[in-house]
């Protein structure tokens, strides 16, 4: 199965339509007034339908098992046939189209059995999906895509030379993946005058967003935070709670992350761990969601 652990939940929905036609309109009217002798046919296949949607994952070996926390089945007779419509709703990591199909399906089948005694030309047809929501395929095209960044690296080794930089390069790949113009990319020590040093230059340049990794942490020298937190006019504290919820699914030591986020004028600056595992994780759980912001600075303009 493809990886998923890098991904958000978000509210995920979908809607599947199969269709099945009989031969005959008296097939019909047999369903209407419960006379077929297998029983009540819309009412058990309902009841395959949400048995099928549950076990998609047992059945279906790419699909992910996951927890489906609404299903929805109707109908729809028309003179020759019987539509089925099937909706289902999560909060999970990927979506619940194959679900939605799956289940679809399974009432289509289940029809078609316990039709087959009274008539013999049932068939099944048109077994798609109408409809999908959540996930990133809802925002991919919300994002403005002139953005400019620049990164810093905060770390005496690093700048000394005696290090080298990952931390600082995870950020621009993941930056570049979103579109985003990276406009500079620096080292310099832990000294709280040149982070703040740097801090005013690229807000006089106008940069959009302002990264910094390294310093966050709990040694005598990280002091990231304090350098950055005075200058702000506004801190967003759940941006960096979000990360570090999201960290601490993943690593216990989250928590003791001290990294904060505001915008000084219109630069929104971040400040990230220094480790490269825990700037990846920063950054899968803030990008590119958080670009949204740049529409509430500058407007919603695109390119």
């Amino acid at each position: 199965m493809r990886d998923i652990t890098h991904k958000h939940p978000t509210l995920r929905y979908a809607h599947a339509q199969a269709i099945v036609r009989v031969s005959k309109k008296e097939t019909i009217e047999a369903i209407k007034n419960m006379a077929v002798p297998k029983g009540n046919v819309l009412e058990i296949a309902r009841a395959a339908g949400l048995l099928g949607v549950k076990k998609t994952a047992e059945l279906i070996p790419d699909c992910h098992p996951i927890p489906i926390e609404y299903t929805n089945i109707s109908y729809e007779l028309k003179a020759m046939e019987i539509h089925i419509n099937m909706e289902v709703k999560t909060i999970y990591k990927t979506g619940v189209e194959v679900e939605a199909m799956h289940g679809a399906s399974l009432v289509a089948l289940t029809l078609y059995d316990m039709l087959k005694p009274i008539d013999k030309g049932v068939e099944i047809n048109n077994i798609k999906l109408l409809e999908k929501r959540g996930g990133r395929s809802d925002f991919k095209d919300k994002y403005r895509k002139d953005i400019n960044a620049a990164v810093v690296v905060c770390s005496d080794s690093i700048s000394s030379g005696n290090k080298e930089d990952k931390a600082g390069k995870e950020i621009i790949k993941k930056l570049e993946e979103c579109e985003v113009l990276i406009h500079e990319y620096t080292v310099i020590p832990d000294k709280i005058n040149d982070i703040q040093s740097i801090t005013k230059t690229q807000v006089d340049k106008k940069i959009d967003l302002l990264i910094f990794t390294g310093g966050t942490g709990l040694s005598p020298r990280d002091i990231t935070p304090e350098a950055i937190r005075p200058m702000l006019d506004r801190e967003i504290p759940g941006i960096m709670e979000a990360a570090r919820t999201f960290g601490q699914e993943r690593t216990p030591y989250s928590m003791l992350s001290r990294g904060i986020a505001g915008v000084v004028d219109d630069t929104l600056i971040l400040t990230l761990p220094g480790s490269t595992k825990g700037a990846k994780e920063s950054m899968e759980a803030l990008f590119p969601s958080l670009l949204h912001i740049f529409r509430i600075f500058k407007g919603a303009r695109h390119d």
